[in-house]
């Protein structure tokens, strides 16, 4: 069963100009996993247009449109990236007959392959369910290296819930990953909110050792105390994955999302800890996730993941 599509040049789309000057007008779009080898820096995009774990988790479907949507914003965003930087499309991941297991076992066996071909990868969800299958990429690509993989999730969920009749959804992530790799499970959640987190899974982030600050104390105000906490964090590991869930944004700023809230935290601190962490030289990988464009209003989430993805690249990447 053939999971991968080829990546769609008509997604990239955005103002003409003379000189190349727009995303649209450096990315390349690579047929059949062809990794590339060329110098240089290399950002490798891959979509994941799945819902299958948002339905299993109860939630709102529409994120199987939000590949092409990010594609579409970050293709207009004027390009500010390295000179000796290439911006390579690799396409989608697909979910056939909701068959989510196939599609992770793909995506884990991809993120390690633009590893080990020396890409950058930037994930576009779909459902935080990629969180599972991009976590298991990485953590099987750093094994044999002895490296400690820290994840860090922007986020009003801890996705630590149990699976459901076995089976892992959009909520069960990172309980997953702790489950797969207990010896080198390293979690930073920011922004979770109590009111959509039950004690039960306050009781479940302890038992699994998961660092996290609450909705309350992500605030521009107390940014000394969460900057005392990211470095702290930071410290402790090797690498960095960070996974940016839309819905931790406050719908103000986020309508388009599986689980909107009027509660989340503002761009202005999630831009701050990306600056942050960008600093530390250890993140290897990224992915934007649960952009709803069915619940969309103005594009104005497409609009935000696309600027968290130019913002961070443009920090790690130069």
């Amino acid at each position: 069963m053939n999971l991968h599509h080829n990546p769609n040049s008509d997604a990239w789309t955005g103002r003409k100009s003379e000189q190349p000057e727009y995303w649209h007008q450096f990315v390349e779009c690579i047929s059949d996993l062809n990794f590339s080898q060329a110098n240089g820096k290399k950002i490798g995009i891959l979509g994941y247009p799945g819902e299958e774990g948002v339905k299993r988790n109860q939630g709102r479907p529409g994120t199987k449109d939000a590949p092409d949507q990010i594609r579409k914003f970050l293709g207009s965003t004027a390009h500010h990236l390295a000179d000796n930087s290439h911006i390579l499309d690799y396409g989608d991941i697909l979910t056939k007959d909701s068959d989510l297991e196939s599609s992770q076992e793909k995506i884990a066996e991809t993120v390690q392959n633009l590893l080990r071909n020396k890409h950058f990868p930037v994930l576009l969800g779909g459902g935080h369910d990629l969180a599972y299958a991009h976590g298991k990429g990485l953590l099987n690509y750093l094994a044999p290296k002895e490296e400690k993989l820290g994840i860090i999730n922007l986020d009003a969920h801890f996705d630590l819930r149990p699976k459901v009749n076995g089976k892992g959804h959009s909520g069960s992530p990172f309980s997953q990953l702790y489950e797969e790799y207990p010896d080198q499970f390293r979690y930073l959640a920011l922004g979770i909110q109590r009111a959509a987190n039950p004690k039960s899974l306050f009781q479940t982030a302890k038992e699994k050792n998961a660092n996290y600050l609450v909705m309350e104390q992500f605030r521009l105000q107390n940014w000394e105390y969460i900057e005392e906490q990211i470095i702290w964090f930071l410290d402790s590991v090797n690498k960095v994955y960070l996974t940016i869930d839309l819905d931790g944004f406050a719908s103000a700023f986020a309508p388009g999302v599986s689980a909107s809230s009027p509660m989340g935290f503002s761009p202005q601190i999630a831009f701050k800890v990306f600056e942050l962490i960008a600093k530390s030289k250890k993140m290897i990988s990224l992915d934007v996730v649960e952009l709803n464009p069915r619940f969309d209003q103005d594009n104005a989430t497409a609009r935000l993941a696309a600027r968290c993805i130019e913002y961070i690249l443009r920090k790690v990447v130069g």
